[in-house]
């Protein structure tokens, strides 16, 4: 149903009793602004009753409003433009309250993704990384920032880490085309989904090696080349993504493995603490 509930309803639109119809065409024609309404906000719109709404959903074959929505904003999270997503955040962030709404909203993400990734996931992509002849990693636009984050302590903890550049797919296929069975391919992505990322993602499934994906849902892209799906929660606010989730999530991997992989830690640390002791790298007391 959440791939095609635009299709869904323009198909049973005929059908529709005269309110029904009054709430389909809004949804088809302002599903970006649908997807984010309560149903009372909804019924307002178009001059229907909240138990309409809700009725509406039940005969689209959900068990109620709420599952419509979340539907709804599935189908969607990977349509909106960044124009279309700061005019939706405009309608559903009080603009008195900007901090409390937020912070609130990330707190809610990293709690449902504990409830939600997979615990033999987890421990069998930290495996997975530890016994990897080697361990690529991509993320390009906004979940290159978690690629970089991720790789910048996988380079303390391993010996074998390779952070793809995420240029043109020419570029990509440059960098992965030694990749093969018994590497280990970290693959991260969130919505808007990056094409290369996808398509680097099944060239590393093709090549023989094990696919680690961080995304949001099993809906995403990634997950059909997965052979370890580590779901972490993402919304976008405004015209920016919230990775706050995903961050957590990529914390608790860096843990896991250094702690995996105590001992070399320790000797690494030590000597990049007196490396950067001795070349000034940050500020002392003194």
């Amino acid at each position: 149903m959440q791939n095609d509930l635009l299709a869904a309803i323009s198909e049973k639109l005929p059908d529709f009793s005269k309110s029904h119809k009054l709430i389909a065409n809004f949804i088809l024609n302002h599903y970006e602004k649908a997807a984010y309404m309560t149903a009372l906000k909804l019924g307002n719109a178009v001059g229907v009753s909240e138990s309409t709404v809700v009725r509406f959903a039940i005969e689209m074959g959900f068990e109620g409003y709420p599952e419509l929505q979340k539907s709804l904003q599935s189908h969607i999270k990977n349509r909106l433009t960044s124009l279309q997503r700061m005019e939706v955040a405009n309608g559903r962030i009080p603009h008195d309250n900007i901090l409390h709404t937020v912070l609130n909203q990330d707190i809610d993400k990293i709690r449902r993704t504990l409830e939600e990734t997979s615990k033999p996931a987890f421990d069998e992509a930290v495996e997975k990384i530890l016994s990897a002849k080697k361990v690529y990693i991509l993320g390009a636009m906004s979940s290159g920032v978690l690629a970089t984050f991720l790789n910048h302590y996988l380079e303390i903890i391993l010996d074998n880490v390779f952070f793809v550049q995420a240029t043109n797919m020419s570029g990509i296929y440059h960098q992965m085309v030694k990749i093969s069975s018994g590497d280990a391919f970290i693959s991260i992505s969130f919505p808007r989904y990056s094409f290369s990322t996808l398509k680097a993602t099944q060239f590393a499934h093709e090549s023989g090696a094990n696919i680690i994906a961080i995304t949001d849902s099993e809906r995403s892209p990634l997950a059909q080349f997965s052979h370890q799906l580590l779901i972490a929660r993402s919304d976008m606010v405004s015209f920016a993504d919230s990775l706050v989730a995903p961050l957590s999530l990529i914390n608790a991997l860096i843990v896991a493995l250094g702690l995996k992989n105590k001992d070399k830690i320790s000797s690494t640390l030590e000597k990049l603490e007196n490396l950067w002791q001795e070349n000034e790298v940050y500020k002392t007391d003194e």
